[in-house]
Order: C-alpha cells, then sequence, then structure tokens
C-alpha cells in the first residue's frame, strides 16, 4: 500500500483514541518515522501530508535532512552520542532522547539557539531501554536550568514490545502523571506540554492515555 492509504488508515483510528478521550484531533502530531525507508519512500511519506519526520540514525538522518531539509519538521529520536552532538544538533527541530547531562552540555554548547528537547524516560525499567530514571526527572530538569541552550518541551518514552495492553497503559499513564507534576513547578525552561509516546502497535492506547507526538514507522511507511 502506499504511504497515503496507510495514513488514512492510521488517522481513522486516531479519530476514534481521541472521540474515546474527548481530544482535539489537531493535538496529535504524527511523526513519520522514516529508518528503514528510502529517500523516495520518505519524499512520498511529506508529499502524503507527514511533515514531521523522524530518523533514529545519524546517517539516515543527515543523508535525508540535506535532500529534503526544506520539506519538513525534523526529529531526532534515536540515542545521540555526546560526540556526535556538533554534527546534527543544529539542524534538528526536535530532540527526543535527552537522557543525561554531560549531552546536555554538548548540546549547550554546540547549539547556536536553543534546542527544542524531550527528556527519554525509562518508565518501563527495561534494561535494554535508555532514559531516565522516572524519579529523577524533577532533579534532572532543574540541573538542565544551567544550560540555556536546553529547552525541554516534554518528556518521551519507549513502550516494551508486549500485547499486555493494561501494561502499555500503565507505562503511558505514568509518563502523563510525570509531566503533570513537572508541569506544577513552572520552569521557564522547561515548560513540558508535549508526551512524546506510542509507535505503530500501541499509538491509539498512547493517545487514550495523552500523548501528543506519535512515532509511527512500519504501519505508516513500511
Amino acid at each position: 500500500m502506499d504511504v497515503a492509504q496507510n495514513l488514512t488508515a492510521i488517522q481513522q483510528k486516531i479519530r476514534q483514541a481521541c472521540l474515546k478521550r474527548n481530544r482535539n484531533l489537531e493535538d496529535i502530531t504524527i511523526i513519520g518515522v522514516t529508518k528503514y525507508v528510502t529517500i523516495e519512500r520518505t519524499e512520498e511519506t511529506i508529499l502524503a501530508g507527514i511533515t514531521n519526520i523522524g530518523e533514529n540514525r545519524l546517517e539516515g538522518f543527515q543523508e535525508k535532512y540535506n535532500l529534503l531539509k526544506d520539506k519538513g519538521t525534523w526529529h531526532f529520536i534515536g540515542t545521540l552520542q555526546s560526540r556526535k552532538v556538533k554534527e546534527i544538533i543544529n539542524q534538528v527541530d526536535f530532540l527526543h532522547s535527552l537522557d543525561r547531562l554531560s549531552l546536555a552540555k554538548e548540546i549547550n554548547k554546540r547549539a547556536t539557539d536553543p534546542v527544542n528537547c524531550f527528556i527519554q524516560v525509562n518508565v518501563s525499567g527495561e534494561e535494554s531501554k535508555h532514559g531516565i530514571d522516572p524519579d529523577q526527572v524533577i532533579p534532572f530538569i532543574e540541573d538542565l536550568a544551567n544550560y540555556p541552550n536546553v529547552y525541554v518541551v516534554g518528556l518521551m518514552t519507549m513502550a516494551p514490545h508486549i500485547d499486555d495492553k493494561e501494561k502499555l497503559r500503565m507505562i503511558f499513564r505514568r509518563l502523563a502523571d510525570i509531566r503533570s507534576n513537572v508541569q506544577r513547578e513552572n520552569y521557564t525552561h522547561a515548560p513540558c506540554q508535549y508526551l512524546s509516546m506510542g509507535m505503530s502497535n500501541d499509538y491509539e492506547i498512547a493517545i487514550e492515555e495523552g500523548a501528543t507526538h506519535i512515532r509511527i514507522g512500519t504501519k505508516l511507511v513500511g
């Protein structure tokens, strides 16, 4: 199927999830994750109306950004090594994987303007997942006040690939609760209005639990 057909099916499911929770469709941003597909397929995705593009590998990001940079909003969703920050930090519109102070320090040093960052939180507690401990989010954000080029727009998590919908729901709900705790603090450097959570297999549950940014690869671009 082409991207436009896939997108129609996804939008229908998003609509249903929003209706279930009385949410506005406009509050949901679909990030087309193009890490496994060609530049041509990425261009097809943009033409279908998905202008938020997500990459998790440096090489893939640079290759697509260099050819299509004026056509979309660019999200880096993978782990970013501190030594690689200088190569992309002034190209990304959003970074979804801020998880340590050494990375914040490097971003602060290399960025010419404040960078929109999501803090990656390891809600599931899986050792294979990156991200900071949920209990460390507030102290981490307080430390980030020392880095004016780091602007915390939200929180991000990756749920495990499981069929247990209730467990997934609990993970997404926990991230939403943490976000509420952050917002209560009224940090000027961390308004934390967004939740980046939900992928091809669980985005409907994520939306029901408050996701604002869903990262969809397989179901959208193949």
